[in-house]
């Protein structure tokens, strides 16, 4: 199963819909492709939502740290949405849920910028 994003911009900040899986090949550069073109066009307050997202392997953990650098390096940030409890517990189990900020409310996400 393919990975896919829809972004939506909602004033400053963009809310991306994903829906799929996040794993080594296709899904990891459009996700990578995704994020670098948000950011090439100023758009660095990015919320992902993760609801429809059942797996993630390691190179899509991968992917999800290079993108949280990417946007902070542009002085933004990325926020996670809806974590699915599989997701939830690999990042957990990585410890990268202390990178992310971890929403289950998107209303509370977008007005967390």
């Amino acid at each position: 199963m393919s990975l896919y994003l829809t972004p939506m911009h909602l004033g400053d900040v963009t809310l991306i819909e994903a829906a799929g899986r996040i794993t080594l090949g296709e899904s990891v550069a459009s996700l990578r492709d995704q994020i670098h073109e948000l950011t090439s066009n100023g758009r660095v307050k990015i919320v992902l939502n993760l609801a429809q997202v059942g797996y993630i392997d390691s190179s899509g953990l991968g992917e999800l740290v290079s993108a949280y650098a990417t946007v902070k390096n542009r002085g933004g940030a990325i926020k996670l949405l809806h974590l699915t409890s599989r997701v939830k517990d690999v990042l957990q189990i990585t410890r990268l849920s202390t990178l992310f900020e971890v929403f289950d409310d998107e209303a509370k996400a977008l007005a967390s910028f």
